[in-house]
């Protein structure tokens, strides 16, 4: 029987205002995904990791950072040493603080010494020039493993609208969530977070799956690597397939990791994930959604 990989079809709708989110690049095949995060403003340098399955290659390396005030749009920094070559900048018009990201291809510092690591762990130096206004950073790495079966990989940039996002994923063929190994996950990043505290959380988002209420305290700054991270530079949060478990649904704001498994909500035989993403406290900068549906959305034919 001849595996048919489902084309991920992303439509942005709004729910109930346009907001920034654009699908930046789709992969499909024996493709994997890694992301990690890190900030500091205390030494204006930190460490950001990536991982891969020994045998894989890496085919594309995205360095995302979020700034504040709008002083960092045209920042420069390094990643182990070499010049981050950022190209694309993204601000946020609709809320405080002119927010907004920017992105860099760094695939040729990222892939040789990923692809020769033997599935080990690496570990990348950044530095931040501008480390007062620069919240952090995001990695994200997309490789080709062959001894994966059929995935998708779909990175989503720019912002989340202060109104609310809805974010619709469309596949051409059912899925199919008791296939074995079957994973589908929702990966995050959210910069000027803060702080670390349950009572009240400061500053946070809501994130729906199909209606059904994921978190309703995603944010934070837990990546921020100062001893006293309670700064402007140093608010940041990734979702992290390399140090962050899964978040229980409902979680604290504490053990909410921006990691989010999304097999719980979908059903044999859907065609569709339906994410909604809302920031009541209207000063978070959702930059960056990773969405990774794995082996089991193949189906037979």
């Amino acid at each position: 029987m001849r595996k048919v990989l489902p084309f991920l079809l992303v439509v942005l709708c709004a729910s109930p205002a346009v907001g920034g989110f654009s699908v930046f690049q789709t992969y499909t095949g024996d493709v994997g995904v890694s992301t990690d995060g890190c900030g500091s403003v205390a030494t204006s340098n930190c460490t950001i990791q990536a991982q891969a399955p020994a045998g894989s290659s890496v085919i594309a390396a995205y360095l995302y950072s979020a700034y504040s005030n709008n002083l960092g749009v045209n920042d420069t920094g390094s990643l182990n040493g070499s010049p981050i070559p950022y190209s694309t900048n993204v601000s946020d018009t609709t809320g405080c603080c002119q927010l907004g990201s920017r992105r860099a291809d760094v695939t040729s510092i990222v892939k040789p010494l990923v692809d020769n690591a033997g599935g080990a762990v690496i570990t990348f130096n950044v530095h931040e020039d501008n480390t007062f206004f620069t919240d952090g950073e995001a990695l994200v790495v997309v490789y080709s493993d062959p001894s994966r079966g059929a995935s998708t990989v779909s990175i989503l940039d720019g912002f989340s609208s202060r109104g609310g996002d809805s974010v619709n994923l469309s596949f051409a063929t059912p899925l199919d969530p008791m296939a074995p190994g079957f994973m589908a996950q929702l990966l995050l990043g959210d910069s000027f977070s803060c702080c670390r505290s349950d009572n009240p959380p400061n500053q946070f988002s809501d994130i729906s799956v199909d209606g059904s209420l994921m978190s309703g305290v995603a944010g934070n700054n837990d990546d921020c690597q100062d001893a006293s991270p309670n700064f402007i530079g140093c608010l940041i949060t990734v979702g992290s397939t390399i140090s962050d478990p899964f978040t229980p649904v409902n979680p604290t704001y504490q053990a909410d990791h921006e990691r989010y498994s999304l097999v719980s909500e979908i059903h044999q035989g859907d065609n569709a994930i339906n994410l909604a993403l809302n920031n009541p406290s209207a000063d978070d900068n959702l930059f960056l959604a990773v969405v990774n549906v794995s082996a089991g959305a193949v189906s037979p034919e």
